[in-house]
């Protein structure tokens, strides 16, 4: 048994083996995450913010799989699992990106351990703390470069770049409004079209 368990936490050096056990064997209607040795499980997403996942991530296919004329250049992915840091912290955003050449091919394992570049998240009552907290530091530290934070409740996007080390509001927009937004700039981005069911 202590050989299976120590084989189990070996991609997990810095994580304590029952925590490396709860988060292996968390139940599929949970997302589970470990950020600081630490296990959160939250539910899965409300229906609303699922379709506010879905559109966004629609919307910025331009960037992943362009068309002729569209700008190009990510990889922009649901749901991926990082596994990001020494220990290493292991979160799932809503959505992430990465510049084309920082992620050329397709991992081979499940988990990425490249840090995106850019990462969205979509607060609930549930998210809210952690998102703003935790994985906001985390992210930091990784290097993401802009960090966009999408609140259906006041129907707001804030959008924030990585500078010296520090998080700077680029900008925050509410409602029914058209916006182009950092690092997405080269297409306009209809919120209205995010908030309706």
């Amino acid at each position: 048994m202590a050989d299976a368990r120590a084989t189990r936490t070996s991609r997990f050096p810095g994580i304590a083996p029952d925590v490396v056990e709860a988060y292996q064997n968390a139940p599929p209607t949970r997302v589970a995450e470990v950020i600081d040795g630490a296990l959160s499980l939250r539910a899965r997403h409300h229906p609303r913010d699922a379709n506010i996942a879905l559109k966004l991530a629609s919307r910025l296919r331009a960037f992943d799989d362009p068309d002729d004329g569209d700008p190009g250049g990510w990889v922009i992915l649901p749901e991926p699992e990082l596994h990001l840091g020494e220990r290493p912290d292991i979160v799932v955003p809503d959505i992430a990106g990465w510049h084309r050449e920082r992620l050329p091919e397709e991992p081979d394992e499940a988990a990425i351990t490249v840090a995106p570049d850019w990462v969205c998240e979509i607060l609930s009552d549930r998210t809210e703390a952690h998102d703003r907290g935790h994985k906001r530091r985390l992210y930091r530290r990784e290097g993401v470069r802009h960090y966009w934070i999408c609140d259906p409740r006041d129907r707001s996007l804030e959008v924030y770049r990585l500078e010296n080390g520090r998080w700077h509001e680029v900008d925050t927009w509410e409602g029914d409004v058209t916006v182009r937004a950092e690092p997405f700039e080269a297409i306009a981005l209809d919120l209205a079209r995010l908030w309706r069911w």
